[in-house]
C-alpha cells in the first residue's frame, strides 16, 4: 500500500492564471473534507526524511523544521522531505513561520475542501490533489486531499484528512506508512534532481490509485447492467448512486489533468532536467487514459439511465394495458345492470319469466369476449 505521501502530486509550477480567492475556499465538491485539526484529539506527527545527492540520510528521531531547513543549507544536492500525516494547525502554523509562507496560502492550508490546483507564492509552489480508494464493501469511492509545497530543497506533505491511499488511518503505526516512504525515495537516481522529483513520485502514486478505482466502478456497473434487463424496482437509486462517484472521480482527474498541464508549460521557464520531463509525460500519459476511462464510464450510466427509463415505461405501459382492458370488461356488466336498474315501468323483460337469466347471461358473454379480444392483443 503506498502512503499518504504517495498520494500527493509532482511539482514544477509556470504561469498560473489569476484565481478568486474566495471561490476557491468555498468550492466543496468532494464529500468527507474535514478541515485541518478537525480531530484535535489526534496526535500531531511529522516524519522528516533527508536525502543528500540521491541517498537516502537518517534524520534524527526528534526534528524540527528549522533542523530540517539547517540540514539543507549545509551543503549542495540536500532535499528535506516534511510528512504529515494528520496535520495540526500547530503544524501548519510552525511551517509557514520558519518558510515565511504568503497568508493566502497559509489560510489555504488551514482549510480542506478544496479543487486539484497549482499555484505559485513566491520560490514556493502549492499543490492541492486528490487520492482515490475504492471501498468493495459499501460499492463506494472514498477521496483524500493533500497539499503539498515545494521549495528549493524541500518538500512538504499535508494529508488532509487523516489517511492513506488505501483508506487506513494516517497514524496507523503498523510500518505501513514507512515502507510507502521507502517507495517514495526507493529510485536514488530520480531523486538525485532535487524536491521536483520527489513530487513527480507522488503524483505517480496518486494515477496509479485511480486504476483499481476504476476496476471496481466498472464492475458495479456491469451488476447495474443486469439488474435493469431484470426489472429490479431498486437499480435506479444504485445508477444515481454511482453517477455520484464517477463525477466525483472525475473531478478529481479533471483537476489533476490541469495541474500537469501547467506543470509541463513550466519546463523551459525553471529549468527541469529532461529526466523529470520525461518522468511527467509517463504520468501524463497514464493520467490521460484513466480520464479517458472515467468519461467512457460516465456516459454508459447515463446510457444507462436512459435504456432504465424506458424499460420502466414500458412497464407501466404494459400494467395501464392491463388496467384499461379490466375497466372495458367490468364496464359492460356495468351498463347492462345499471339499463335494468332504473325501476321505469314500461320495460317487458322485468315481467319475462326469461329476462334475469338473459341480462346475466349477455354480462357474462360481454366481459368474455372483451377478455378474449384483449387477450389476443396481449392486453392481458
Amino acid at each position: 500500500m503506498l502512503s499518504c505521501i504517495e498520494r500527493s502530486e509532482r511539482i514544477t509550477d509556470m504561469g498560473n492564471p489569476p484565481r478568486d480567492e474566495s471561490a476557491a475556499r468555498r468550492s466543496n465538491v468532494f464529500r468527507r473534507r474535514p478541515a485541518v485539526g478537525s480531530a484535535p484529539d489526534a496526535p500531531a506527527t511529522r516524519r522528516t526524511r533527508y536525502v543528500e545527492r540521491g541517498h537516502l540520510v537518517r534524520a534524527p528521531r526528534e526534528t524540527s523544521v528549522a533542523d530540517a531547513e539547517a540540514f539543507v543549507e549545509g551543503a549542495q544536492g540536500r532535499t528535506a522531505l516534511l510528512l504529515y500525516p494528520r496535520p495540526s494547525p500547530e503544524d501548519v502554523d510552525e511551517l509557514a513561520a520558519a518558510w515565511h509562507l504568503h497568508p493566502l496560502l497559509v489560510e489555504d492550508l488551514h482549510h480542506a475542501g478544496q479543487r486539484p490546483k497549482l499555484e505559485r507564492y513566491g520560490d514556493t509552489l502549492f499543490l492541492v490533489v486528490r487520492s482515490a480508494w475504492y471501498v468493495d464493501a459499501a460499492e463506494d469511492v472514498d477521496f483524500a486531499e493533500f497539499h503539498i509545497l515545494v521549495r528549493p530543497h524541500a518538500v512538504a506533505v499535508f494529508c488532509q484528512d487523516g489517511r492513506w491511499i488505501d483508506g487506513h488511518d494516517a497514524d496507523d503505526a503498523s510500518g505501513a506508512a514507512d515502507r510507502g516512504d521507502q517507495t517514495l525515495l526507493d529510485d536514488e537516481q530520480l531523486l538525485d534532481h532535487g524536491p521536483e522529483a520527489i513530487v513527480y513520485r507522488l503524483l505517480d502514486a496518486i494515477v496509479d490509485g485511480y486504476v483499481p478505482v476504476l476496476r471496481g466502478l466498472e464492475i458495479d456497473k456491469e451488476q447495474i447492467e443486469r439488474q435493469v434487463f431484470s426489472g429490479d424496482a431498486g437499480v435506479t437509486e444504485r445508477i444515481y448512486r454511482l453517477s455520484q462517484e464517477v463525477i466525483d472521480l472525475r473531478q478529481a482527474t479533471a483537476g489533476l489533468t490541469e495541474v500537469l498541464r501547467l506543470l509541463r508549460q513550466g519546463f523551459e521557464r525553471y529549468g527541469i532536467p529532461a529526466p523529470l520531463q520525461t518522468y511527467l509525460q509517463d504520468v501524463a500519459d497514464h493520467l490521460s487514459r484513466v480520464d479517458t476511462q472515467v468519461v467512457e464510464l460516465r456516459e454508459s450510466l447515463t446510457q444507462i439511465l436512459t435504456v432504465n427509463g424506458t424499460l420502466v415505461a414500458q412497464r407501466q405501459n404494459e400494467d395501464m394495458k392491463k388496467i384499461s382492458g379490466w375497466a372495458a370488461i367490468l364496464f359492460a356488466p356495468t351498463l347492462i345492470g345499471a339499463i335494468y336498474g332504473m325501476n321505469f315501468e314500461n320495460m317487458p323483460e322485468l315481467s319475462w319469466t326469461f329476462g334475469y337469466p338473459l341480462a346475466i347471461g349477455a354480462m357474462v358473454a360481454f366481459a368474455l369476449v372483451l377478455y378474449l379480444i384483449f387477450k389476443r392483443q396481449k392486453w392481458m
